[in-house]
């Protein structure tokens, strides 16, 4: 039977047959095509990249949806027990004096006097009258005239600032002794109850008592029903007992202090403070730092930065070295020593030291966060063109003798569009990949920067200054949700940016098997 004679498939339709070496058996692929292929066969390269996407994902759009800022604070309420008055009882006899009469001395003699009972007691052959208006009131006499007085209920104001009259105390401890009534001193009408509370008109402005009640905070008025509070609460013996003024109920606690003779009396109060090393919570999933922000939104932010950062700085350092790289390798002689020697001086520099120098003299200047990372990514930027500019500069080097460039010259085209036309597109490959390398190294670097407090600085986050939070012992082994995260994202970006770096070498790489 004859072989095939017609060629016919099923569908009956005739096929071409192709030798062996006809061209048409073989697909031609595009430069771009064949890198394409190759960074994809590169599982680390592909692993880098999602993961890039990611983090860019993450950063991005995640600080645009966050409900937070990166700079909003959060508070939480504490209760706090705190001291709101003191409290004494006086058990010393105090004076009134009305006039230069009634000195210290006979003031030592009343008490011996009000001691012994006697309603009488000389001194210098004169012969003074002690009387006893009630318990713990005393007048003193000389003659008929009222030279002073001694007692033990002291007048205590309800604005602290204001001071009484020996006339108003001495009236208005008459009156109280008396049972309560009504009293009269500098022009105007008082009254006082049994329990020690004067008021004028309907108006509480003092009271009396032998509990000597101190504010502990300045500006505080205790007021008479306060007092009042207080007083029963401390005849009963109480511990604790609750007061409400303006609407307002607090809860007091008292303290007998035995050796100091002294009633602390403790107010708790609801108290606004920053939530600060808050625990994971369903509002804030990776809780907050010390700033009593959320965390979360922090790393969002804070990763936007970094990686703005790194790629601003490597395309400041890519255009100085290309330009750099690409004049020194085309002009070569001179032009090429004198640029291959300022790269050298470039690395001789001491980068990072300069860097912690500059960096304390913009905290010294109070530089402004947002000019203080301009300069940061401009100096990152000068400091790390050298690299490209060499590399640059020796592709060049290897091109300019190729026949292309000798083609170029020949039709005249002009230096800067023979270098930056023919030559440089030749190295973009390589640039790229070197680009792509530095990325990690330039992020470390502001990194370790905003770490040491002279990076990036408050209000705006990055993953280092997120990482400076662990100020101590205690904060790294008890709060791990603030420097861990933060730390597992740079250096998953890193790592990424390094396996891209790696799969783009070897796919620009001309001698890699298809």
């Amino acid at each position: 039977m004859q072989e095939n004679k017609d060629n016919r498939n099923k569908t009956g339709e005739e096929t071409e047959q192709l030798s062996l070496n006809d061209d048409r058996r073989v697909q031609v692929l595009s430069p771009g095509t064949l890198v394409a292929k190759r960074f994809f066969r590169n599982r680390l390269a592909i692993v880098g990249l999602s993961v890039l996407v990611v983090m860019f994902v993450f950063s991005f759009l995640g600080g645009a949806v966050s409900p937070h800022g990166q700079d909003e604070l959060f508070y939480r309420v504490e209760y706090m027990n705190k001291e709101y008055v003191g409290v004494s009882e006086n058990s010393e006899y105090r004076y009134l004096k009305f006039g230069d009469d009634y000195s210290s001395v006979l003031q030592a003699q009343t008490v011996l006097a009000i001691q012994k009972k006697a309603d009488s007691f000389t001194y210098k052959d004169a012969e003074y009258g002690v009387v006893q208006e009630g318990d713990g009131l005393y007048s003193i006499y000389s003659g008929n005239t009222l030279i002073g007085a001694a007692y033990l209920d002291i007048v205590q104001a309800e604005d602290s600032s204001v001071t009484f009259s020996a006339e108003f105390q001495y009236n208005a401890l008459k009156a109280y002794v008396a049972g309560g009534g009504d009293f009269k001193a500098d022009g105007g009408s008082y009254s006082v109850d049994a329990d020690g509370i004067i008021t004028q008109g309907s108006e509480g402005i003092a009271a009396l008592s032998r509990y000597v009640v101190q504010s502990r905070t300045s500006g505080t008025v205790i007021s008479t029903g306060f007092r009042e509070a207080l007083m029963e609460a401390l005849d009963a013996g109480l511990e604790a007992f609750d007061y409400t003024e303006n609407g307002e109920t607090a809860e007091y606690t008292v303290v007998y202090d035995a050796y100091t003779r002294i009633w602390s009396v403790n107010q708790e109060t609801a108290t606004r403070v920053l939530d600060t090393y808050a625990s994971p919570t369903g509002t804030h999933w990776l809780g907050t730092d010390r700033n009593g922000m959320d965390m979360l939104t922090r790393l969002m932010y804070g990763g936007r930065v970094s990686l703005i950062i790194g790629f601003i700085v490597v395309l400041i350092s890519s255009v100085l070295g290309i330009i750099m790289g690409g004049i020194s390798g085309y002009f070569g002689s001179w032009v090429d020593n004198l640029i291959m020697r300022i790269v050298d001086i470039f690395y001789c520099i001491p980068s990072m030291p300069l860097l912690i120098i500059l960096g304390a003299a913009m905290d010294g200047m109070r530089v402004d966060p947002q000019v203080r990372m301009f300069y940061l990514m401009l100096l990152l930027g000068f400091l790390g063109w050298p690299s490209i500019a060499r590399m640059v500069r020796g592709q060049i080097l290897s091109l300019r003798e190729q026949e292309f460039m000798t083609a170029t010259e020949a039709c005249g085209i002009s230096v800067s569009r023979r270098i930056f036309k023919h030559l440089i597109p030749n190295v973009i490959p390589q640039l790229i990949v070197i680009c792509t390398m530095s990325l990690g190294s330039t992020i470390i670097t502001e990194a370790t920067l905003s770490f040491l407090g002279l990076g990036v600085k408050f209000p705006f986050a990055s993953w280092g200054n997120i990482i400076n939070d662990v100020s101590n012992s205690y904060v790294l082994t008890n709060y791990w949700f603030v420097w861990i995260p933060a730390g597992v994202c740079l250096m998953l970006t890193v790592l990424a940016f390094n396996f891209v770096g790696d799969g783009l070498r070897d796919a620009f790489d001309p001698k890699m098997k298809r």
